[in-house]
């Protein structure tokens, strides 16, 4: 009911870029550039947290696009969605390659906790993942949302955490949900359609890096990580946005 309220508000209330607040549009052309106007672009956060994968960003996480996340996330802005899914769509697009390339692109979103997602009344790096899947079936590739992971146990609230902090809050938070383990182990590595499939890990934010790289070691042991040379070899990730130190550390 909180998400068909939420929607039907939209339409009836007036609107406010997310971003600027210029009236009457939920997004401006000017705030829509500023979140996926470039390409996606590698990222790496100092210190780099062990095992985490290699990320694209569509763009740094301050001013007009930290405003549009927190909408969509927070303030319940479902109608911004669609942006940020052709955002995260363009860097799963970086992972891919060519349309027919070898194995479906697999998004798996990282959890929320419940109390989170039933606050906010929406999972929004799931909505985000689904609206960047549907985007890039469009465009001819193969590409579907996995909701592998689940939070074993509570974390505490990142927010005012250090690397190291965050780095002990999560460790061993997240496990495969027991679907998702079958899966990984014989549809990805047997003989099923998903055979081949690339996991791609998928959030709306990266600041130290530590969600996805637990994130990447529940996927990894799944799929006998410890077969592979690195945690490289197992998965990849992309998000909708990232810390700017993270960009200017790629640049150096």
């Amino acid at each position: 009911m909180r998400n068909a309220w939420q929607e039907l508000s939209g339409l009836l209330l007036p609107v406010a870029c997310a971003g600027c607040g210029r009236p009457r549009t939920e997004l401006c052309t000017a705030c829509g550039a500023a979140l996926h106007g470039a390409p996606a672009r590698r990222v790496r956060p100092s210190p780099r947290p062990a095992g985490l994968p290699l990320v694209y960003a569509a763009a740094p996480y301050e001013n007009a696009v930290r405003a549009v996340l927190l909408a969509h996330k927070e303030r319940g802005a479902l109608g911004l969605a669609g942006a940020l899914g052709r955002a995260l769509a363009g860097c799963v697009r970086a992972w891919a390659g060519r349309p027919g390339g070898a194995g479906p692109l697999l998004l798996v979103p990282v959890p929320s906790a419940r109390a989170s997602t039933a606050a906010r009344g929406h999972d929004p790096v799931r909505r985000i993942a689904a609206t960047a899947a549907r985007d890039l079936r469009r465009e001819g590739l193969r590409a579907e949302v996995l909701p592998l992971l689940r939070q074993r146990r509570a974390v505490a609230d990142q927010a005012g955490l250090g690397a190291r902090q965050r780095r002990a809050n999560l460790a061993g938070a997240l496990e495969l949900t027991a679907g998702g383990g079958r899966l990984l182990r014989h549809g990805l590595l047997g003989q099923g359609p998903l055979r081949h499939g690339r996991v791609i890990l998928v959030d709306d934010l990266l600041t130290t890096g530590s969600t996805l790289a637990e994130a990447a070691r529940a996927v990894g042991e799944a799929r006998g990580a410890g077969r592979e040379p690195s945690v490289h070899g197992v998965c990849r990730a992309a998000v909708v946005a990232a810390s700017p130190s993270a960009f200017e550390i790629n640049r150096n």
